[in-house]
């Protein structure tokens, strides 16, 4: 049972203030409580952010989707303004399927059964999930720098777990991390946006802000029952999908030419047994797409989510 609670005042000024035109609420779902921004009109659209960012992550790419769509970006379950559940002795609360059955629960509070979703990072595999186990739901599914779990697990090598040490160390059992992580919230943040080649430049100064606002004790304690639902119960059921379960929708995927992934993986590879219908390319991003070429991601979400075959990317 879901219930939709208007707020007479966004979570804060700066979201409002980065998000123009868009309204706030707050959609409990069977749960938690999951705060939404909501704008536009037109087919709807689900946008879901990645770690450790919050809905706010979209804001130079939703104003001008919402001119075609109804946009609705969320913070997931454990980041931002949204709830912050117990995990539970298997993390089953921050599993990725308990993450996308919120997502499915605020758009049929909106009264959206069916939607396109597009989804950064944990976003990402929140989407993907999402079409595994409601595809009468997903319409279309749009992935910015990942690859499948799955693939990603049993595909380790030395250049990517350099570069992605947090996966394991977020995954260890509490209270290490979190110790470890709160004992200096400031530099974690700031270490931790501040990727190989990029840098911090790439985000707004107000934008930062809200990342930084909402990385708290209970945020951090919530990503890593995040990461420890990955390596177990998120694991676990892609393992058992694979070569079973197909994404019935079609499949965008980008990635960045400058980030981990785009470094380490070969991602259509990786994509294409999920996926019957998939294309997608590499652009010259790091992990950040939709705040460092915005316009890149609009050019390919715009036709996509329209039902028109987008133009791969091409230099110069």
């Amino acid at each position: 049972m879901t219930e939709t609670r208007p707020e007479s005042q966004p979570p804060s000024a700066v979201a409002a203030a980065l998000l123009p035109g868009f309204r706030h609420t707050r959609i409990t779902t069977s749960g938690t409580e999951i705060l939404a921004a909501i704008g536009g009109s037109g087919p709807p659209l689900l946008l879901i952010h990645g770690n450790p960012l919050t809905h706010v992550s979209w804001h130079r790419v939703a104003p001008q989707l919402a001119e075609r769509f109804t946009v609705v970006a969320i913070d997931l379950r454990g980041y931002g303004d949204s709830g912050k559940p117990e995990g539970g002795e298997d993390h089953a609360a921050y599993s990725f399927r308990a993450m996308a059955l919120d997502g499915v629960e605020v758009m049929q509070a909106l009264g959206f059964a069916r939607f396109g979703v597009a989804g950064h990072d944990r976003g990402a595999r929140v989407a993907f999930r999402m079409a595994l186990d409601h595809p009468e739901k997903v319409t279309a599914l749009a992935s910015l720098d990942i690859v499948p779990t799955y693939h990603l697990l049993s595909n380790i090598t030395l250049g990517w777990g350099l570069e992605s040490y947090h996966w394991f160390f977020m995954a260890q059992k509490a209270p290490f991390p979190e110790r470890l992580l709160c004992a200096d919230l400031d530099y974690y943040i700031n270490y931790k946006l501040n990727k190989k080649g990029v840098g911090l430049s790439i985000f707004s100064p107000e934008a930062f802000s809200e990342y930084a606002r909402c990385t708290t004790p209970a945020q951090i304690h919530a990503v890593c029952e995040d990461y420890r639902a990955t390596v177990s119960l998120d694991l676990a059921m892609d393992r058992e999908d694979f070569g079973r379960k197909r994404i019935a929708c079609p499949v965008l995927a980008l990635w960045g030419s400058n980030s981990h992934v785009g470094r380490h993986l070969a991602v259509m590879e990786a994509w294409a047994p999920w996926a019957p219908d998939l294309r997608g390319w590499a652009i010259p991003t790091g992990h950040y797409p939709s705040e460092q070429r915005p316009d890149l991601v609009l050019e390919a979400f715009l036709p996509f989510f329209s039902g028109d075959e987008p133009k791969p990317y091409a230099a110069g």
